[in-house]
């Protein structure tokens, strides 16, 4: 097997859809044999999560452990999804871990099933002291959850992916707080919506959990961080109590120099940001408050997204938009998003380009600096097209999460 025929079988599992549940997981590493991933810090959430990851993996890198990360979605390789110590690994690697969980009957599994089964057998071919673990949807039946963690860590929770996940915060937080586990340690950060902080401690109290909530005290305490905006704080609190429950010290100057890419990825004059959400929106509409910036929008947005609530947190920072589409079937139409730019956006001028690259060049004929967000698909191709980052040569994505 090449790798672009991995890419291939894998977008051929998207035709399972999202399916929920822990048996055909763990029923596949039983056949393998459990993957041994060292100190495993799981981390949840709506927003923040990845950004979060990076933030953990540093601090523990700092104190001189060998780490690996798993996160999702990728924004143009699918390698990015497996680091150790922050580099991507060899195509050859991908394979031979593929071949392995092809063999154990990985390839009725649903795409991020097998992911997620590749990506620990990766990280326990790697040897590793920590394992940094996102959770890819909700946390109580997502696949990453067939790990026992000693450290699981919301660092912000609000609203999103309401079709799977309920209409409801409190339906939100239950489905969230499933990766709390007895005599586990539970951290609670506050960069989400405030009204979710006692509903997840109170459930995570309910399942037994040793609760810690991230206060402003802790925030206030936070070292020189290099990602910017309040938000990034409230998760480096988080992330910083989530390795001193884990047992490892805070070094100083770890977070000095983190970057995360697409969170708030500053590039000549693009500023590129991952916002896909009303409450990633509106982080993102604070920090550019917060640095006096009033960027030209290149947006697009996925169809089952919010994407009227997320143009109304970010129209008030904008001094123009130019409305686009990513090179998915999930992006909603230009014309459409534009429509509903109109609605909410006021007297902006308000334009539509039939890509992305299309939309940029535009949109520096508006003005500078030019603010690329809406969707972590619409980030990743830019990186990919103007920054030079590694690119599959087939693209593959998680399917939507209203797939059953």
């Amino acid at each position: 097997m090449t790798y672009l025929e991995l890419l291939g079988r894998l977008v051929s599992a998207r035709r399972f859809g999202v399916r929920f549940g822990l048996e055909r997981m763990q029923e596949l590493l039983a056949k393998v044999g459990e993957p041994s991933l060292g100190t495993v810090i799981h981390v949840g959430g709506t927003n923040g999560k990845g950004s979060t990851v990076a933030m953990i993996a540093a601090l523990a890198r700092a104190a001189g452990k060998r780490v690996a990360t798993y996160t999702s979605p990728h924004l143009s390789t699918l390698r990015e999804r497996v680091t150790i110590d922050g580099a991507l690994l060899s195509e050859a690697a991908w394979l031979d871990a593929a071949a392995r969980i092809s063999s154990a009957g990985g390839d009725e599994l649903t795409f991020f099933e097998q992911l997620t089964a590749i990506g620990m057998a990766l990280i326990s071919d790697a040897n590793v002291d920590v394992t940094v673990l996102e959770v890819g949807l909700g946390g109580r039946l997502d696949a990453t959850n067939v790990v026992d963690a000693p450290v699981a860590i919301h660092a912000a929770v609000g609203m999103d992916h309401e079709a799977i996940l309920g209409h409801t915060l409190d339906a939100i937080a239950r489905e969230k707080a499933g990766i709390w586990k007895r005599g586990r340690r539970a951290i609670i950060g506050t960069s989400g919506e405030p009204a979710a902080v006692p509903l997840l401690a109170e459930l995570a109290r309910e399942a037994g959990a040793d609760v810690e909530i991230v206060g402003e005290a802790d925030v206030a305490r936070v070292p020189p961080l290099s990602l910017a905006g309040a938000h990034q704080r409230r998760n480096a609190a988080a992330a910083i109590a989530a390795v001193c429950a884990a047992g490892m010290p805070v070094i100083e100057g770890a977070l000095a120099g983190v970057v995360h890419p697409g969170r708030f990825e500053r590039a000549g004059d693009l500023i590129l940001d991952g916002a896909h959400n009303p409450h990633g929106a509106r982080a993102l509409a604070a920090t550019l408050r917060e640095l006096a910036i009033k960027p030209v929008l290149v947006t697009a947005i996925s169809a089952d997204k919010d994407a009227r609530a997320m143009l109304a947190e970010l129209a008030g920072e904008v001094r123009a938009i130019v409305a686009t589409r990513y090179a998915q079937e999930r992006a909603m139409p230009p014309a459409e998003l534009a429509a509903i730019a109109h609605e909410v956006a006021g007297a902006i001028p308000i334009e539509t380009a039939d890509d992305a690259i299309a939309a940029i060049a535009r949109a520096r004929q508006l003005g500078a600096p030019v603010l690329v967000a809406g969707s972590l698909f619409v980030v990743g191709e830019v990186r990919a097209a103007l920054l030079g980052a590694p690119a599959d040569p087939v693209r593959t994505s998680d399917p939507p999460a209203t797939s059953s």
